[in-house]
């Protein structure tokens, strides 16, 4: 039986990594997705966080993937961190069978292990919902795609102590990369 494994991206699967985002964001106007650049200078980036860059592996192939980069959050009082969840990808013969949801949820749970409080997304809120992801304004996040209103979404994760205080409203600023989406 084969069952899908869920696990950190290492440095081989970079290629199986841009083929999956590359299936997913297929569009006949462009030879290769904007996607798959973007998730190639986020390696490069500050933004990086190895341990939060997911695939999902199906009989031994990189089936889908899920990236969780760094972002600010910026206040009057100065910049707190939080994680911006894209691109994420299924292959398409591998779409609708639960791996998306798969592994999305183990790099939500990966930033909940290291401590992680806020997650902002912008994508389709009946998918999103299922992870807890709300609309991003209830929360005072401000961003770029503010303005498309329930598709800019946060999810505020579980404190490691009893005693954090919530995230903070702010402007969510985005590593450079993300402005050539």
């Amino acid at each position: 039986m084969t069952t899908l494994r869920l696990r950190p991206e290492d440095p081989a699967d970079e290629e199986p990594v841009a083929r999956v985002l590359a299936g997913a964001f297929a569009r006949p106007d462009v030879a290769t997705p904007p996607e798959v650049g973007l998730v190639e200078d986020l390696r490069r980036s500050d933004a990086w966080i190895p341990e939060l860059a997911m695939v999902a592996e199906y009989g031994g192939e990189v089936v889908g993937y899920a990236l969780l980069t760094r972002v600010q959050v910026r206040t009057d009082g100065g910049a707190w961190p939080a994680l911006a969840l894209g691109p994420v990808a299924v292959a398409p013969h591998r779409q609708r069978v639960g791996h998306g949801v798969a592994v999305v949820q183990a790099a939500l749970d990966a930033a909940t292990e290291l401590g992680e409080r806020l997650v902002v997304v912008l994508g389709d809120p009946a998918y999103y919902r299922r992870f807890g992801f709300g609309r991003a304004d209830r929360l005072g996040l401000t961003s770029p795609w503010s303005g498309l209103g329930e598709p800019w979404q946060a999810l505020v994760l579980p404190p490691s102590t009893s005693n954090e205080p919530p995230p903070p409203a702010g402007e969510v600023v985005f590593p450079p990369p993300w402005s050539k989406v």
